[in-house]
């Protein structure tokens, strides 16, 4: 409503458990919808009895949110037995879900199936984000917050929406994320603060612009679907998934925060504590940056990552000129609210000549969207130069 949408609520009969009709019909755009046929009190359009056909045809947008694993089940399966469901049938229109359930159940292969199936019918996946559930548990399945969902709404049906601008349309592009984990016995790692969010934010932009996207990731949150998932764990894996895929990319973006370094023999077995304190050799990781610029091909883009605590603009030009890549990103991980383990991001883009672009506090979402509008530019200036070259 506030982003001057026209808001039909449709509620199912468990939805009213938690939060009352006549709420969601004073906050939206017309009375909440919460029953299939006419009940004599107003419930339906008295446009028209069919109101889920009504609904269905006019909506621009379909957004669940919260979408059940039960809600998930009865729309993979073509149930139509009540308001919500049969309006999601009667629709041509995107449908967005937003599914939102404890740890367990979203990692039981029925639910991951459903949404398969769903994403395969072109259905729009939000994942859940990963924090305080009911009954005081803490895991994956809590509902995404309100601003990536408003945000992929806007890429949907928003003026200047992302899915509008297909300047990537053809653009392979590979993407790491997430933190690595290196093995000290089979119960503890080496591993970093990273969540993995700026890197699976670059892979859905990427991927509503019209790019073909694989991202390696050492992340559990998901991703949409679309795209290409390699999941890894640890640094050697990680370079193993990234050198096998590079060569087919026009864009490689390094945003995982990959382990510096590794126990150089990890244990077979639990160390214990009755066997007093271990000494724990470290050796360093392959520097997967390096060998992806070392066997680049022509016309590759490589963008890469930088966290710094200090001298940032500094270290991070350093970074770039010393790897040879194209795009540097770097950003200050000590500013609140910023870097590792947040929904936002504050970053500088570093290019050959120095800053090329400011990235004040944004979600992780907008700060991917400004790191591949520079991409972009990049890449349109390649083919300018080749399209030139040719000509001559």
């Amino acid at each position: 409503m506030d982003n001057g949408y026209f808001v039909t609520p449709v509620l199912t009969h468990s939805a009213t458990r938690f939060v009352g009709a006549a709420t969601f019909s004073a906050l939206a755009s017309e009375p909440a919808r919460t029953k299939l046929f006419d009940d004599s009190r107003g419930n339906t359009s008295a446009l028209t009895p069919i109101v889920h056909t009504r609904l269905g045809q006019e909506a621009d947008l379909v957004l669940v949110a919260p979408a059940t694993a039960h809600l998930l089940a009865r729309y993979a399966t073509g149930m139509a037995d009540d308001l919500l469901t049969t309006t999601l049938l009667a629709t041509r229109s995107p449908v967005i879900v937003c599914p939102a359930m404890h740890s367990e159940m979203w990692d039981h292969p029925a639910v991951q199936e459903n949404l398969s199936i769903l994403a395969s019918r072109g259905v729009i996946v939000v994942p859940p984000a990963e924090g305080r559930l009911a009954g005081g548990d803490v895991g994956m399945g809590r509902l995404a917050d309100i601003e990536a969902i408003l945000e992929r709404v806007e890429d949907v049906v928003g003026s200047g929406a992302a899915s509008t601008r297909r300047e990537l349309s053809g653009v392979r592009v590979l993407v790491s994320a997430g933190g690595t984990r290196e093995p000290i016995d089979p119960v503890r790692f080496i591993s970093n603060r990273s969540s993995g969010k700026q890197g699976h934010a670059l892979a859905e932009e990427a991927y509503l612009r019209g790019a073909e996207v694989t991202l390696v990731t050492a992340s559990r949150l998901g991703a949409t679907e679309g795209v290409k998932v390699v999941p890894v764990e640890t640094a050697s894996e990680m370079e193993e998934a990234m050198m096998k895929e590079a060569p087919m990319a026009d864009v490689v973006i390094m945003a995982a925060a990959v382990a510096d370094f590794r126990v150089k023999t990890p244990r077979g077995e639990k160390i214990k504590r009755s066997d007093g304190t271990p000494e724990i050799l470290l050796e360093p990781t392959p520097d997967i940056l390096a060998k992806l610029v070392k066997c680049r091909r022509s016309g590759q883009v490589l963008v890469g990552f930088a966290a710094e605590t200090s001298d940032v603009i500094e270290r991070g030009h350093e970074k770039l000129v010393r790897k040879g890549v194209d795009i540097l990103v770097v950003n200050d991980v000590s500013t609140p609210g910023a870097g590792f383990d947040h929904d936002t991001n504050a970053v500088s883009i570093l290019g050959p000549g120095g800053v090329v672009h400011e990235v004040a506090l944004a979600t992780k979402r907008r700060v991917a969207g400004v790191i591949l509008d520079r991409i972009a530019l990049e890449l349109n200036k390649r083919s300018k130069t080749m399209e030139k070259e040719a000509s001559s």
